[in-house]
């Protein structure tokens, strides 16, 4: 059975302490901490430049996944002041 909505001690809806999701608002909680495009997007971004680098990926791929990282972290910028604040957000 569901807690009523005043009663939640978490913000997301669904999961437990490791992994929560809140669909309806479209946000996900690891350990309790929410995650944001823009620190997603900086591993991702990462992830390809270190890839290019090692040469374990094609050049194609390494920008694909490069790009991709940039558009998340586009796409969230005005909330940059929030992605490393420790704490479930809002």
């Amino acid at each position: 059975m569901e807690r009523a909505p005043w009663t939640r001690r978490t913000p997301w809806t669904k999961g437990n302490r490791l992994l929560g999701l809140d669909v309806e608002r479209r946000r996900i909680w690891v350990g309790g901490q929410r995650v944001h495009h823009g620190l997603t997007g900086m591993l991702v971004a990462g992830a390809g430049l270190t890839g290019l680098a090692a040469r374990k990926l094609t050049t194609r791929g390494g920008l694909e996944w490069t790009l991709l990282g940039t558009a998340l972290i586009a796409h969230d910028w005005n909330d940059r002041a929030i992605w490393f604040k420790r704490g479930p957000g809002d």
